[in-house]
């Protein structure tokens, strides 16, 4: 570590995310304080006065960003950062908001020419009519992250006309194909995939990543390095790394992917990147850290290097 800086961690937030920043904050506090920095925690509520007055309060060189979801993750805090002139954390404010708003973030990766499955924006309401897509299809928030709102939609299914009436997540939503095989990530830091994790969710009735399979203790089981075939692997790599770029990523972030191996040619497709990525110890990006041999403390540090105010 070069010097000790006076840093605040922001975690918790108003999103559906709430307790894992709660977790991923405390964890980043305890690892930056153990390397000498001198350490608060903030947990920004709905009185934005009360945040900026509180930062002014605090005068941090930087702020480690440990929110997710909606508010943390989406541009909205990175404006009042930036605002402030306080350096910041991961992605700036145009990455943060595009990765966040998956139809924006897809439109992105098809300009650049990375793989995405077939879908498209509907309104919520087209759900109730009929199927938007050939079944299997898959039905996702727009600005929502860790699968919450998620649901696959199969052959033969009339979980639609329910799905339409717990709606909560805004007048649209995002269908795309289902894609049947693995679970994939890979974390990037900054210009450098660092290796790829295969998830395969522990619990029946968990046949993808979704928020219990993340969160709940024994929800999923992680194999890194993935054993898949070399190609594939390099493909994903390499598709990691375009995908930050092409969003205009900064410090961390995690791509997911399906891999649809049940055929002769592998499918690999870009799910998503998630520009805050959980910080606990044993969230996907530090366990690949260390894995390539950066421990949870140095993770965090270098996050906190490759901090500034961004636009």
């Amino acid at each position: 570590m070069t010097s000790a800086k006076r840093i605040t961690v922001l975690m918790g937030g108003l999103s559906s995310e709430r307790e894992v920043s709660l977790r991923s904050g405390q964890g980043a506090a305890e690892a930056l304080a153990s390397l000498g920095h001198v350490v608060s925690t903030l947990d920004p509520g709905a009185d934005l006065a009360g945040l900026v007055t509180s930062l002014a309060e605090q005068k941090p060189d930087v702020v480690f960003n440990a929110l997710h979801g909606r508010f943390g993750e989406d541009g909205c805090i990175q404006g009042i950062l930036d605002w402030m002139g306080l350096p910041y954390t991961h992605s700036g404010v145009r990455a943060s908001a595009t990765a966040m708003n998956k139809a924006a973030a897809r439109q992105v990766f098809l300009a650049a020419g990375l793989p995405v499955a077939e879908g498209r924006v509907i309104d919520i309401a087209e759900l109730a009519e009929k199927d938007p897509l050939p079944t299997p299809y898959v039905v996702k928030p727009v600005c929502e992250g860790s699968s919450v709102g998620v649901s696959i939609i199969r052959p033969g299914s009339n979980a639609r006309p329910a799905i339409v009436r717990d709606w909560t997540f805004g007048p649209q939503a995002l269908v795309e194909r289902f894609i049947p095989g693995r679970e994939i990530t890979v974390g990037v830091m900054g210009t450098r995939a660092l290796t790829i994790t295969d998830i395969t969710p522990s619990a029946d009735g968990h046949d993808f990543y979704d928020y219990t399979a993340k969160y709940a203790a024994g929800g999923s089981r992680h194999v890194l390095p993935a054993q898949i075939a070399p190609r594939v692997a390099q493909q994903a790599l390499e598709v990691a790394v375009a995908a930050h770029q092409a969003l205009g990523c900064t410090g961390a972030s995690r791509a997911d992917f399906r891999l649809d191996d049940t055929t002769a040619t592998p499918e690999l497709i870009l799910l998503e990147v998630n520009t805050q990525p959980g910080m606990t110890a044993t969230s996907l990006l530090p366990e690949q850290a260390a894995y390539c041999g950066i421990s949870y403390p140095e993770l965090c540090n270098w996050l906190v290097e490759q901090a500034a105010c961004r636009t």
